[in-house]
């Protein structure tokens, strides 16, 4: 299993609106696109100061359900122009990460 990490930036005041992209628009072209070896999407919040960091935490079985969802390029980030627009900033590139170890309530 491989972990695809990303960071996004927002004031304050668009923390909502962002939010609600990713889960109505971007979530939707994701699911879309129907990609074999796709298992989730976690979004993570805190406020810093004056702007809202987001995480996006996606799970793939391979290197190559990743390259199904991000082409060949597969470490360029996935932004659609409805998030860009109310992201401050954000990582132009993706960190993956290959899963070792898991640990969960028994």
């Amino acid at each position: 299993m491989i972990s695809r990490i990303w960071h996004g930036y927002t004031s304050l005041e668009n923390a909502e609106s962002y939010e609600n992209t990713l889960k109505s628009e971007v979530m939707a072209e994701i699911a879309g696109k129907e990609i074999e070896g796709f298992h989730e999407l976690k979004l993570l919040r805190r406020p810093m100061g004056d702007e809202v960091e987001f995480v996006t935490i996606m799970r793939f079985d391979s290197l190559e359900a990743i390259k199904t969802f991000a082409g060949e390029d597969y470490e360029k980030a996935f932004v659609p122009a409805a998030a860009q627009k109310v992201l401050k900033r954000f990582d132009e590139r993706v960190k993956h990460y290959e899963e070792q170890y898991e640990y969960g309530a028994i």
